[in-house]
């Protein structure tokens, strides 16, 4: 099949391998941070702040991190990048199991582990262009995709499941597992030269951030999208991450089942729409398929908030999943073949520091406003908001060109 062409390459098979595991990893730590801070605090508020000290951090950190990523080896990156993330929930599991683990640690630690995200993703986005050819990437991609949704669809009833038995800690603890098993698949990957040597330092780090900034400038498709990126997601991921919990409380009880099924019903949507996608050679018309798509999860956005049973909830929880997986596959793949492999590294970097550098506000404001007058109006504003910037981004016509 079309869609697996790219597991004929060992080393993106053991990359792949490495990352569903940490990503098993990430949707119980997902799950088990947003309980713990639930029980713990009774706010959105909380969850909020906790997601702000970690994105705070990544946003200051992704340039140096970009750079980096184009200077020195990515799979030593990565490698160092996981053993340190795996240490700090470790940390957690470990002070949760003695009943010492407290709310500012959470904040220290998630700043803590932001910051090594900076290095992290801009790496990999990088790493994939450099072990498949072009003609597998829709195939890597969309593999990857797949295989961090299908760790979202089944890590959040597993995480419901340990958290009933062992509680946040044991869940916290099988996560710093995941992270040492994908550092493992990181080492056993081949020594080859484009892997291993650094690249060619030419310039100092001020002028190589300098030199992927005036890539993005220069390319007109590339500033627009990002400029609608940084503005829709204070108003997209807000109420997502920082009220959801609260949503589900306020609507339907405290339901910690409840809460992991839509999760897995989105994650079940976004491999539905990888394995669509993977099975291409080359995505067309990805300007107007990028857009569409984010319209339309903003539009589910919106529906969240209104006053619908379970069964429509959880259907716009998969039409979602659906739609921001394709969103992203759309865009990564046109970064990784539009922008000069030696580049890469700092666009990626930048892409995720302008995309999410408003995040933290949208953090801030939701899980506040979600506190004073209820979760469901924050999502139907949200909704709203989001999907007006998008469609104003599609109106420049190099978007709607790219294909």
């Amino acid at each position: 099949m079309k869609l697996f062409r790219a597991f004929s390459n060992r080393s993106f098979v053991l990359l792949w391998t490495g990352q569903i595991i940490s990503r098993l990893g990430d949707s119980l730590h997902t799950i088990a941070l947003a309980w713990w801070v639930l029980e713990k605090t009774g706010s959105a508020a909380a969850m909020g702040t906790v997601l702000i000290c970690s994105t705070i951090p990544m946003l200051i950190c992704l340039l140096i991190g970009g750079v980096a990523v184009d200077r020195l080896p990515r799979v030593s990156l990565m490698l160092t990048s996981d053993l340190i993330r795996g240490g700090i929930v470790l940390l957690i599991a470990f002070l949760s199991f003695q009943q010492r683990l407290e709310l500012w640690q959470i904040f220290v630690m998630s700043a803590l582990f932001g910051t090594i995200q900076a290095f992290f993703y801009p790496a990999y986005t990088a790493l994939v262009p450099d072990l498949v050819p072009v003609e597998m990437l829709s195939s890597a991609n969309s593999l990857r995709s797949i295989s961090v949704k299908a760790a979202g669809l089944i890590g959040p009833a597993i995480a419901a499941t340990i958290i009933a038995i062992g509680g946040t800690s044991l869940a916290f603890a099988v996560d710093a597992l995941t992270f040492l098993i994908s550092a493992i698949c990181i080492i056993m990957l081949p020594r080859v030269p484009v892997l291993t040597q650094p690249m060619e330092k030419e310039n100092g780090v001020v002028q190589d951030i300098g030199k992927g900034i005036s890539t993005v400038l220069n390319s007109p498709w590339l500033w627009v999208t990002l400029v609608v990126a940084s503005v829709s997601t204070i108003f997209l991921d807000g109420p997502a991450e920082a009220a959801l919990p609260l949503l589900i409380k306020q609507r339907f009880g405290v339901q910690v089942g409840l809460y992991a099924l839509l999760n897995s019903l989105s994650a079940l949507g976004s491999i539905i729409a990888a394995l669509g996608l993977g099975h291409l050679k080359r995505l067309h018309k990805r300007g107007l398929l990028t857009y569409g798509a984010w319209m339309l999860a903003s539009l589910m956005l919106l529906v969240m908030g209104l006053p619908l049973p379970v069964a429509a909830i959880s259907l716009a929880f998969f039409i979602q999943g659906a739609s921001i997986t394709t969103l992203g596959l759309a865009w990564i793949n046109s970064l990784q073949e539009f922008v000069p492999a030696n580049l890469l590294g700092r666009v990626a970097s930048i892409d995720m520091l302008v995309s999410s550098g408003l995040v933290p506000i949208g953090y801030g404001l939701a899980g506040i406003a979600a506190d004073r007058i209820g979760a469901a109006p924050i999502f139907i504003i949200g909704g709203s908001v989001a999907t007006t910037v998008i469609a104003l981004g599609l109106l420049h016509p190099t978007v709607r060109a790219v294909d």
